[in-house]
């Protein structure tokens, strides 16, 4: 069914719960119809697509949703799901994959599963793909290339990023997932890989104490000054503290760097626009770019989740500028209630996409998952309206007949599909929306964080207590 609740029959805390796990099974089944074992479903053609993302890896789809369909109680899409991973994950594949693609659905989804289900297939699985992931760390710094031939070994940088580098979003989204390999292997080459890479970060100058978006695996320096906290750098800064909190809070390291970050991109990156929306703009060699991407928008519900730990006299800042970027992000979502990729604010513009290539939307998670954390921090009931607001636009304009697909312009309500239903979809998008509205005890955040691709992995100490305590 369409979305036809109105918002105070939403704040039943039943109706709206379930209203996601229809959303789920209705994406899912489509998936399963049409494009079983692929990456993702085309739904308008209703068919498969595989892309090279992953290097020959299939069921992109899958392994995102496994622990999505486990939290949801969808027991019988759970089941089949488990047993692709078991029948059919090749991990024997060549072809170009992306470290960091790889890393964030695969490896963070397989280990998500495990630690939610106690299943041994998912640890051997993961286990398995982790030392593939290995050799694209052989380089003079230490610092991964981008992209692996998962059966042969070898990597390279992307043929588009500046001069061989390494992109700082990319080397920098693996921390969380590489302890955890660490604690199931009880290997410790892979804590050892990325306190590597935070160490060779430490070590360099940093303009302004920003950290530019590309730097050279060879060299070990960077290789041009542009500074973004959307796409190339966005998932770097996220995981320094989610590195901490993961830590139990003894990761003092990460949150000294962290801490720092954020006071150099306060300085330097974070505007207020004429009509008073605090944005965080981009940074080209000490010259201002006043846009920021949806990809941004995951910031709010960073800074917020960073706030409590914070020096005391500025948690509320913290806390206050969370609100006001979430807040900008919820502007920037049009008459169709959903947002474009990138928005701007000069030229008059106000949180708006001048660019007709800027307008497009592909079910991208990042506003919804802050509107779930400050809903958590703050309990202010307008996070949930707003989160239906988005999930009234998903189902208006989102959803065709065999599933839901993304959209080319989002300033026109005759919308025109990309005909991608994306895996990250079925794992972030319609799991925060489904944590919004659900009690705060399923994953609390005090025992769980989330990697970039929304897995949840448990918190150190904790999981060495509670193992597997998970309950529906």
């Amino acid at each position: 069914p369409r979305a036809t609740t109105n918002l105070i029959t939403c704040g039943d805390r039943f109706v709206c719960p379930l209203f996601m796990l229809q959303m789920m099974k209705f994406a899912w089944d489509n998936y399963k119809r049409y494009a079983w074992g692929k990456n993702e479903l085309r739904p308008l053609t209703r068919n498969g697509h595989i892309g090279n993302m992953f290097g020959g890896l299939r069921g992109a789809s899958i392994i995102d949703s496994l622990d999505t369909l486990y939290v949801m109680g969808l027991m019988d899409e759970y089941n089949e799901a488990k047993e692709w991973v078991q029948t059919s994950l090749d991990l024997n594949s060549n072809g170009e994959a992306s470290l960091f693609e790889v890393n964030i659905r695969y490896v963070g989804g397989l280990l998500s599963a495990y630690y939610l289900t106690g299943e041994e297939l998912f640890k051997n699985k993961v286990v398995e793909l982790g030392e593939k992931l290995l050799p694209a760390f052989n380089t003079p710094t230490g610092i991964p290339r981008g992209v692996i031939n998962l059966g042969s070994g070898t990597s390279w940088s992307w043929g588009w990023a500046s001069a061989g580098s390494s992109i700082l979003a990319e080397f920098g989204t693996l921390h969380l997932e590489f302890v955890h390999l660490t604690q199931l292997s009880n290997n410790p080459i892979y804590t050892e890989k990325v306190m590597n890479i935070r160490k060779l970060l430490n070590k360099i100058e940093k303009p302004h104490g920003l950290y530019p978006n590309f730097l050279s695996p060879v060299s070990g320096n960077w290789v041009q000054h542009h500074v973004s906290i959307g796409g190339l750098g966005d998932s770097f800064y996220e995981y320094l503290i989610k590195s901490y909190l993961m830590s139990d809070k003894t990761d003092e390291d990460a949150k000294t760097t962290y801490y720092n970050a954020l006071e150099a991109i306060e300085a330097n990156l974070v505007q207020k626009s004429p009509g008073g929306l605090t944005y965080m703009a981009e940074w080209r060699g000490g010259i201002l770019d006043h846009k920021m991407g949806h990809l941004a928008c995951f910031s709010g519900g960073m800074i917020g989740i960073g706030a409590d730990d914070g020096a005391p006299e500025k948690r509320q800042h913290y806390l206050d500028l969370a609100a006001e970027i979430t807040h900008t992000c919820h502007e920037s979502y049009t008459p169709t209630k959903l947002g474009p990729e990138a928005f701007r604010f000069d030229s008059g513009a106000e949180a708006t996409a001048t660019r007709l290539s800027d307008r497009y939307y592909i079910l991208r998670p990042e506003v919804i998952e802050s509107y779930m954390y400050m809903w958590r921090l703050t309990h202010d009931p307008k996070y949930r309206e707003w989160g239906w607001e988005a999930v009234e636009a998903l189902e208006q304009h989102c959803r065709v007949d065999s599933g839901f697909s993304g959209i080319r312009d989002v300033y026109t309500t005759t919308v025109s599909h990309d005909n991608m239903q994306q895996s990250f979809f079925l794992s972030e998008t319609l799991k925060y929306l489904y944590l919004l509205f659900s009690d705060d005890d399923l994953l609390p955040l005090e025992d769980w964080v989330f990697n970039t691709e929304a897995h949840p992995l448990p918190i150190i100490q904790k999981h060495l207590e509670n193992h597997l305590s998970f309950a529906l």
